[in-house]
């Protein structure tokens, strides 16, 4: 079919920069992948594609790409829900008969209160955008892989972000089986469902083909881990086959903690080219623990599980949730204090405050208690702001928020306890393992620096000015992207205005009650 009469389809993932000034984070890792797997779903012979990826490329302000679309669809995390409104408010400027369609938690959350913004709002897992192509554009114009199996292959030839001889990506689950108080999963009460194998040899099949061999294949899964063994035994065993083939040189992936119950998991890890695992430790505090609802993390020590993994010769990846809500500042710092000079455990990947994610039983919990702070924009719900009470006066929270973003006053410990690490497990771990897990030590200290490149185009184009971060939800200013960045329609005028959570005492406000009170 001529470009001409191709139905032109512009799909972002929409993101707002933790530094709240333009910025391209090319080398954050793990990429965003679900706009590859939302373009699947389009037929590739009836549609002209276009992916972009605001974490890569920084924002989207391209005029004459905000002007293609003949449909948009927007997908992002929470925080991101304002610039969906941005993205949308550009291209109706530019197209008032554009589809724009919305997914993603945010919209699932908020279904109620997005009807009013975008034209299609979808509350369901992504194959829910085939039945939005069905009925605005047409039957034809849904992928007829999709048609015909059930499930469409991610595009990975539209993925412009992703670097193949490091890191590519597929899923063979979707949800989890636990239900942690603060997850956006258990807010939706999603269910686990685990895929097809063949489904996933496909997947993998597709990325060899595009790419030829690939080095780290990260499984999306949100586990990895599978309450059926056999599940779990096709997978590794798929995966052994095709790194034998030479589809790519290892794996990794997100388990949960029983995944760790047998010991043969990790045996078959090994033996099938496993690199590292992550795993959501989130706290090494066995109350904070039971006050997340993590309970399937209180059956073993955490540390024990690390050090069994690292001796297996797999890299240990994992997270620090801190709640100043539930415990004092001296006893959150004494848990850092415990992680930087324990040698014998990786350091976490992130430290973030507890987010009350929309809808999650943490969320309902701050309502009840009245916990949430005045003035707080969805924007805000980032993990590096504070936006609920905490035990501590809120001049000490915000600075301890603060001064963990780069864990300033440990870094001097963290490159001695490196040395110890090494020591401990360079005969356990790889060269590429031992990278990795010692990575995190560098990240954590540098990550805003290595990660954020500013794009002095955008800067200089639109004027676009740096704020001096507060910390504090109520006090924090708008990102600079809240100024348009060039005339739009009046219509729209209040798409820039950001999503109040709570009001000027603390309650939720009165646009969000109908979704999150109910």
């Amino acid at each position: 079919m001529k470009a001409s009469h191709l139905k032109r389809i512009l799909i972002v993932n929409c993101y707002f920069d933790e530094l709240r000034i333009p910025v391209r984070r090319q080398n954050k890792i793990p990429h965003q992948m679900t706009i590859a797997y939302l373009a699947g779903l389009f037929s590739p012979d009836l549609c002209d594609i276009r992916l972009y990826d605001e974490v890569y490329s920084g924002p989207l302000e391209d005029e004459k790409l905000l002007a293609f679309p003949d449909m948009l669809v927007l997908t992002g995390l929470n925080t991101a829900f304002d610039r969906m409104l941005h993205i949308t408010a550009y291209v109706k400027t530019k197209n008032k008969k554009a589809v724009v369609v919305a997914g993603g938690p945010a919209i699932r959350a908020l279904s109620r209160y997005s009807k009013q913004f975008f034209d299609y709002c979808c509350t369901g897992d992504i194959e829910q955008l085939s039945e939005v192509i069905e009925e605005a554009l047409g039957e034809e114009y849904v992928a007829p892989s999709f048609r015909e199996k059930g499930w469409a292959l991610p595009r990975y030839d539209l993925a412009y972000w992703l670097k193949p001889q490091i890191v590519t990506y597929a899923e063979s689950s979707r949800n989890c089986y636990f239900s942690c108080n603060f997850c956006s999963l258990t807010a939706e009460k999603a269910k686990y469902r685990t895929y097809e194998v063949q489904y996933l040899r496909e997947q993998l099949e597709a990325q060899f083909a595009t790419y030829g061999k690939q080095g780290v294949v990260n499984l999306l899964d949100n586990t990895f881990a599978s309450p059926v063994r056999r599940h779990l035994v096709d997978k590794i065993t798929l995966l052994r086959e095709l790194r034998e083939e030479g589809y790519f040189r290892k794996w990794s992936a997100l388990v949960t903690s029983d995944f760790f119950v047998r010991d043969d998991n990790l045996d078959l890890a090994v033996n099938s080219g496993c690199l590292a695992l992550f795993s959501g430790i989130e706290s090494f505090d066995h109350n904070a623990l039971v006050g997340f609802g993590k309970l399937q993390n209180t059956r073993f020590r955490q540390g024990k599980i690390i050090h069994q993994c690292l001796n297996a010769g797999i890299a240990f990846l994992y997270g620090l949730v801190l709640d100043p809500t539930s415990r004092p500042i001296t006893e959150l710092k004494a848990e850092l204090n415990f992680i930087v000079e324990n040698h014998e455990i990786t350091l976490p990947s992130f430290v973030s405050v507890v987010i009350p994610l929309l809808k999650s039983p943490f969320f309902h919990e701050c309502v009840h208690h009245k916990l949430f702070l005045p003035d707080i924009k969805l924007r805000d719900m980032d993990s590096t702001t504070v936006v609920l009470k905490p035990l501590d006066p809120i001049p000490d929270v915000v600075e301890f928020v603060r001064e963990i973003q780069t864990l300033r006053g440990y870094r001097l410990r963290i490159v001695k306890r490196t040395k110890g690490f090494y020591s401990l497990y360079k005969k356990k771990l790889s060269p590429g393992a031992m990278a990795l897990a010692q990575s995190n030590a560098f990240l954590l200290c540098t990550l805003r620096l290595l990660t954020a490149r500013p794009d002095p185009k955008i800067l200089l184009a639109n004027g676009h000015r740096g704020c001096r971060r507060t910390y504090l939800g109520s006090t924090e200013p708008l990102d600079s992207v809240y100024k348009p960045a060039f005339p739009i329609d009046p219509r729209y005028q209040n798409y820039f205005e950001p999503t109040m959570v709570t009001d000027k005492v603390g309650n939720i406000s009165e646009a969000l009650q109908a979704d999150l009170l109910r």
